[in-house]
């Protein structure tokens, strides 16, 4: 009997007799066609997976060159030109006006005319507290005073000079350091052109302002120094020396530095006036 290729094999002796198959030989061959086809089975799944690689390869290779494939028609779809895309938001943007806003008030403008300086003209306004202070140097506040009578606060020619242009009223302080002292005397016109003019056309001088602790100065002969300014429609003036009676000579630096601390103080809070009320004016509500 004859199995062909892959049939059994049989033991010793030939076909006639009686024999056994050789079941080790069987088991052998049974062995190795399984292998062949595990092998077979490795080699397809390979070559399958392969395959669907490439497939999806070519996918993302087409997808990257033109964009994407349709569903419908199998054609590949061209993303639209720049010149085709929807233009950026179309919401209303932010407009602004073309006229200029007004520009803020200038503080000079509120102390050059009375019809615009209204904040109240006192002592307090002007000198407050009891002492004035600059850099290093203090000095104590004396005696204060307020009155309409301009001419009754002055020497010499000064007071007809202010009545002449129109003097309103005079505010005058004394302040004092170191047997020195100083008289500042603000005289209030109703416009800048009136103060320049006085302050201008200044001769003799303020009369000083003793009390409060400092003797009479600068009376009886003695010889001060004395200053004149404006800012605004306010003419200040200031006389100053020692509280001894000596006379003052261009030597005489501390009687200097207090006269311009004073006159320096003076024109600050003058002008600190004009930006108070310019701020107050900016800040108001329009109508």
């Amino acid at each position: 009997m004859s199995f062909g290729q892959g049939g059994p094999s049989w033991g010793p002796g030939g076909p006639g007799e009686n024999r056994t198959p050789d079941w080790a030989a069987l088991a052998e061959a049974s062995a190795a066609r399984g292998r062949r086809r595990k092998w077979l089975m490795i080699g397809g799944g390979a070559l399958a997976t392969a395959a669907v690689a490439a497939i999806v390869a070519t996918a993302v290779i087409t997808t990257g060159n033109h964009g994407g494939a349709s569903a419908s028609d199998g054609k590949t779809s061209q993303l639209p030109a720049p010149e085709d895309l929807p233009e950026q938001s179309t919401a209303p943007q932010p407009s602004f006006s073309s006229v200029a806003p007004p520009p803020p008030p200038d503080p000079k403008d509120y102390i050059a005319d009375a019809r615009k300086d209204k904040a109240p003209v006192t002592v307090d306004a002007f000198f407050p507290g009891k002492k004035l202070t600059m850099g290093d140097r203090v000095y104590a506040k004396g005696a204060t005073h307020d009155t309409k009578s301009c001419a009754a606060t002055t020497q010499g020619a000064l007071g007809s000079i202010l009545t002449a242009n129109g003097c309103d009223q005079v505010v005058r302080a004394t302040y004092a350091k170191d047997g020195v002292a100083v008289t500042v005397g603000l005289a209030v016109f109703g416009t800048e052109a009136e103060a320049k003019k006085a302050a201008q056309e200044a001769s003799g001088g303020l009369a000083s302002l003793s009390g409060a602790g400092v003797p009479t100065f600068c009376r009886g002969g003695a010889v001060c120094r004395r200053t004149s300014n404006y800012y605004g429609r306010y003419a200040y003036f200031t006389v100053g020396g020692f509280t001894d009676g000596t006379s003052v000579t261009k030597a005489d630096k501390d009687v200097f530095a207090a006269g311009n601390d004073v006159r320096d103080f003076t024109f600050r809070q003058i002008r600190h006036r004009g930006e108070v009320q310019a701020s107050a004016a900016a800040e108001a509500p329009t109508t």
